[in-house]
């Protein structure tokens, strides 16, 4: 089948040899969503509400910071969101000792103790928004229904599919509710049915490379042939708990 604007990098992950072309598709999507953000968008006024409104993660944010460019525009990016942050959390914390709130802390409008919590759960959620990650799942949301539909239409894309080593664990439960909301009934037993075939293959190779590696490090097998166990911990940790920059 002919490549379509948005099959392409759905097909340039599934062509790299890995525990996971989610993890490969997620991080070509992070970077170019890395590339947006900090670039001419950054002061495009909808761009800018959104930013102010929601930041990014302490993740996103790292990765920002760690490029050293355009440190200029991720400062008056700061600055804005931090401005709206110092509203927002003065109403808040004000609002817990104003002389018209004297409740929440004398407990006339319910335990003090029960506020205060309300009032951390309200002060968390100002932390772990983003405005990337938002994005990020939007956009990977997209990529599961391109999956989903080039394999039950595309028969090149299908034998690709068949061919990987299925999926990390945080990827896996993302294929499955994508599978939930874009297949019907008959789709999603024959998908699920070859992907199982397919993951609980993957999982099994990999618990036997790792448990060859723990045995290569006895005496008996020093002279023994490694396979392809000599990188099992690393690629062990990325099939359970996903992509992750690990020193190799």
């Amino acid at each position: 089948m002919k490549e379509r604007i948005y099959t392409i990098p759905v097909n340039d992950a599934f062509n790299v040899p890995c525990e996971c072309p989610l993890c490969e598709l997620e991080a070509k999507t992070t970077k170019d969503l890395l590339n947006y953000f900090m670039g001419p968008s950054m002061m495009e006024p909808d761009v800018r509400i959104m930013t102010n409104k929601k930041g990014f993660c302490k993740t996103h944010f790292t990765a920002m910071y760690n490029r050293q460019e355009n440190r200029l525009g991720l400062g008056l990016m700061l600055q804005t969101h931090i401005a709206e942050l110092c509203e927002d959390l003065n109403k808040k914390l004000s609002n817990a000792i104003s002389s018209q709130n004297t409740g929440f802390l004398s407990g006339i409008k319910g335990d003090y103790r029960e506020n205060l919590k309300k009032l951390a759960d309200d002060v968390d959620k100002i932390g772990p928004s983003c405005a990337l990650c938002d994005r990020l799942e939007y956009t990977m949301d997209r990529y599961i229904d391109v999956i989903l539909w080039q394999y039950f239409e595309d028969k090149e894309f299908r034998e690709k599919f068949e061919k990987t080593k299925g999926f990390c664990l945080p990827h896996l439960a993302v294929i499955l509710r994508g599978t939930a909301k874009y297949l019907s009934q008959k789709e999603a037993f024959t998908f699920i049915s070859n992907l199982s075939v397919l993951q609980n293959h993957s999982m099994d190779t990999m618990r036997d490379e790792l448990l060859w590696f723990t045995q290569k490090f006895d005496y008996k097998n020093e002279n023994e042939p490694w396979g392809n166990s000599r990188d099992a911990v690393p690629r062990t940790i990325r099939k359970i708990k996903g992509n992750a920059d690990l020193k190799q």
